[in-house]
């Protein structure tokens, strides 16, 4: 067995502010304040570790809950950065300085929030440590960023306290240590050795599966190769150049408008010939040697260890990886890591956090990954969504928009019904609750309509199922779901719904909840809702405004073929059945008949000729003035039942008014916009 040597010296580098002979960078600096002694009992050759007190919460601070959650700058403030600034940034990196690996900060100013969690990145074999060039400044916004770097010919080693003393420091908040290909196996071994700290493992293409790579002949042909000449050594340009056809030179946050061939032979040449010079210098034939060396080393040591890493991980796979087999690594790393998911990027390259394709601080928002203390607080740990990201999300729900045309209806104060959603108030705390659709087909135009017409950023009370690692491994698409957490929905709990209702939120809310959105056949529009009423007092309790809605136009898009009682009569159904309805995602338990009947299902559908979806928001009921009447349980629940007579009649009024929609189908409405317009807004039935 290879000998683990060369792999401890990377991943006991101390965390450094200000690194000996570190050059002057555009736009870089060393950090240079705050340092602290080094602990009597520790020894080491380079300077000791600094305390990170700038805007840190440490023990006995403010709870998380007193967080509120920022607000990222638009993207159009992101100054562009890709391959080219990687190269040219390098260049003033890898002179020789003599001096030891040490962590740099890659931004100018300090994070945008007070008290940010740290994140350490651990560059990939290059060791150059930019590799999140493109990200720092949107990570800068939420994250205190250090980057790695190991000169090229360095080889010492290092005594492990880096993440220690950190902790020490912020002993309630975690630390993020992003790892890519052999800095991914480093996290993990950190992770290992250090199971009663806090961190999360972003894991980028790890080189865990070095055994299976097309490196390990890599060795044999750079024994026979003369320098410079190993850098045309099959799959040597991937480590940094990538995939040529996804590979921006600058970041703009959207993909190249050129076509994919005439990116292929004007830009990829342009971009890969100062690389291949480039590659010369940071990793010349014998530190690629001894870094081939460290990369077997350390895929030995933490596959053998693997048993010991309980910190939560998310790992990062490209699909394209002409290196490392990463797919498949993914998939086994998830099932050896009790609480570890996976995010697959199939056209993804090797160096994956230099393309165009990804987004490192979504993809964390996303997975539900992003806190500031030991436990997340869906609430106060949100992070508010960018206008990109927002964009990205409307484009999930377009197709929906296109097919159904949907109509919004509200309801004035004077109660006089109105098209648009003038009748919505525009300040909270306001509780939106209605009828949830099969398979809740009205949440993508609900959501972004809100936001696009009415400023109204809606935060969804979720069934759990969106939220469980388990429930992830069952979809087809492990980020099915991340799209709903990027806009905001947090997991149903009273706790949650009190958290957003004092903040001002508009939340929203359906009574019905699983047992409405996968009903049986033959039960469209019918409400399942508890008996006791569970929101109302809550909402008296912060004044709260009540909006009934109602929304129809699931049976004009797809009938049931089968349901839950059709598919439990499945042979072998029971298996997923039971995988599906974990204990772990169970709601009402305790309720009975077809309220406690919450059994999650995967209903089989017939498709229709796309009909129209109507949304009609009933008249406000305020709550102002009447905590104290509402403490009542029977004056309670007479608004309760009055808020649900509000749905079940908005639902009436929709079911009436569509059946004088000249243009319910589908086809006069493609008619209309030929003749109009596609963009022009289809009409509907007199009000």
């Amino acid at each position: 067995m290879a000998s683990a040597a060369p792999f401890a010296s990377l991943t006991n580098a101390p965390l450094r502010r200000s690194p000996p002979r570190l050059p002057r960078l555009r736009r870089f600096h060393a950090f240079s304040r705050n340092m602290r002694p080094a602990p009597a009992a520790v020894t080491s050759k380079v300077e000791p570790a600094p305390a990170i007190t700038d805007g840190q919460v440490t023990a006995g601070g403010p709870p998380a809950a007193a967080w509120s959650a920022p607000k990222l700058l638009d993207d159009s403030e992101i100054e562009p950065r890709g391959v080219k600034d990687y190269i040219d940034w390098s260049r003033d990196l890898v002179r020789p300085d003599g001096g030891p690996p040490r962590w740099f900060s890659p931004l100018e100013c300090g994070p945008c929030e007070k008290g940010s969690p740290l994140l350490l990145f651990l560059p990939g074999i290059d060791g150059v440590g930019l590799g999140l060039i493109r990200h720092h400044q949107r990570l800068g916004k939420v994250f205190d960023i250090r980057c790695l770097h190991i000169p090229v010919m360095d080889r010492t080693t290092f005594e492990e306290r880096t993440v220690k003393s950190e902790k020490s420091c912020t002993p309630n908040k975690p630390i993020y240590l992003v790892g890519e290909s052999i800095g991914a196996c480093f996290a993990l071994a950190v992770a290992a050795r250090n199971p009663d700290i806090d961190l999360i493992l972003i894991l980028a293409n790890p080189a865990t599966s070095f055994r299976k790579s097309q490196l390990q002949s890599l060795s044999v042909l750079l024994d026979v190769v003369p320098e410079p000449l190993h850098i045309t050594i099959p799959y040597f340009l991937d480590f940094v150049t990538g995939n040529p056809m996804r590979m921006s030179s600058t970041y703009t946050g959207r993909e190249l408008s050129l076509p994919k061939a005439a990116w292929g032979l004007s830009k990829s040449l342009a971009d890969i010939l100062p690389c291949i010079s480039f590659l010369v210098d940071i990793l010349p034939k014998e530190s690629l040697l001894w870094k081939l060396k460290m990369l077997r080393s350390a895929s030995f040591y933490i596959n053998s260890r693997l048993h010991a890493v309980k910190a939560q991980s998310l790992i990062l796979a490209s699909g394209r990886d002409q290196l490392l087999p990463s797919r498949e690594e993914a998939e086994r790393l998830c099932t050896a890591l009790p609480n570890c998911r996976v995010r697959h990027f199939k056209d993804g390259s090797h160096s994956i956090f230099l393309e165009g394709g990804i987004d490192l601080l979504t993809t964390i928002k996303g997975a539900g990954y992003f806190r500031r203390s030991r436990q997340i607080d869906y609430v106060s740990d949100y992070l508010l969504p960018t206008p990109d990201e927002l964009q990205k999300a409307t484009e999930q729900y377009r197709w929906i928009d296109l097919a159904m045309s949907p109509v919004m209806l509200s309801t004035l104060e004077d109660g006089k019904v109105v098209k648009g959603l003038a009748g919505l108030p525009l300040e909270g705390p306001a509780v939106l609750v209605g009828y949830h659709m099969l398979l809740g087909l009205e949440l993508g135009p609900l959501v972004t309509r809100l936001f696009l017409e009415r400023k109204i950023h809606l935060r969804g009370i979720a069934h759990p199922f969106m939220f469980d690692r388990a429930s992830e491994l069952l979809m087809l698409d492990s980020s099915s779901f991340d799209g709903y957490r990027l806009l905001g929905a947090v997991p149903v709990s009273a706790a949650n719904f009190y958290k957003l209702l004092s903040r001002n939120s508009f939340v929203l809310l359906y009574p019905g909840g699983a047992r409405e959105a996968l009903h049986r056949k033959g039960e469209h529009y019918k409400l399942f809702w508890p008996k006791e009423p569970e929101f109302v007092r809550m909402a008296s309790r912060f004044e709260a405004t009540i909006i009934p809605f109602g929304v129809v136009g699931e049976d004009d898009m797809s009938e049931i073929l089968l349901d839950y009682d059709d598919l439990v009569n499945l042979p072998f159904y029971d298996i997923l059945d039971k995988r599906i309805n974990q204990d772990a995602v169970r709601l009402r338990t305790d309720s009975t008949g077809e309220l406690g009947n919450q059994a999650l299902y995967p209903p089989i559908l017939l498709p229709k000729i796309p009909g129209r979806f109507y949304f009609h928001f009933g008249r406000p009921i305020e709550t102002r003035g009447r905590r104290e009447e509402l403490r009542d349980k029977y004056k309670a629940r007479q608004l309760y039942m009055h808020v649900k007579s509000e749905v079940a009649n908005c639902i009436t009024y929709l079911k009436e008014k569509r059946e004088k929609d000249p243009y319910r189908n589908i086809l006069p409405r493609l008619l209309y916009q030929v003749a109009h317009g596609y963009t022009a807004e289809v009409p509907t039935f007199e009000l």
